[in-house]
């Protein structure tokens, strides 16, 4: 690489949960850099998450957290040209790499739900993932088999 890497900046923590995951995922799910609607869409989704949740012991942020772990890939798959022909490699991901992209996951797939507002596809895409089911869920098990199935081609490693 020519140029040095960039800096990591700082997050400031959310301010109702005081957690730097969320304030991460609100800056995912922005557009045109419209903060606070995509704060008031996530608080929101956390809220109807607590109304319709069937565990009584943990909180809606708690159930985000952990649709968030069921959501992310623990390896993927890369191309590598060797000899003229492309291989898929699976490759271990980073841990803030697999943070992103579950984030990434989640709100895509949210967004291509059909409920009535984005706050009422997010809630609906979070209970699901929680439940280790929903588009986001089925997306890491693909990666997996894809990863599973390339196996054989883990020694062209980088």
């Amino acid at each position: 690489m020519r140029k040095r890497q960039a800096k990591k900046r700082p997050l400031l923590p959310d301010p109702k949960f005081n957690d730097q995951l969320v304030t991460r995922f609100v800056n995912m799910m922005m557009w045109d850099g419209k903060k606070s609607v995509a704060f008031k869409i996530f608080y929101d989704a956390i809220d109807i998450v607590e109304q319709k949740k069937q565990d009584e012991e943990k909180s809606g942020l708690e159930i985000w957290k952990d649709a968030l772990s069921n959501v992310m890939p623990h390896v993927e798959v890369r191309s590598r040209r060797v000899g003229g022909a492309t291989f898929q490699i699976p490759m271990q991901i980073r841990p803030d790499r697999k943070v992103s992209t579950a984030m990434k996951w989640l709100i895509s797939f949210a967004r291509k739900r059909n409920e009535k507002s984005m706050a009422g596809k997010l809630s609906a895409e979070i209970l699901a993932a929680a439940k280790e089911e929903g588009a986001a869920v089925k997306r890491r098990v693909d990666t997996h088999k894809m990863a599973e199935a390339n196996k054989a081609f883990s020694h062209f490693r980088f």
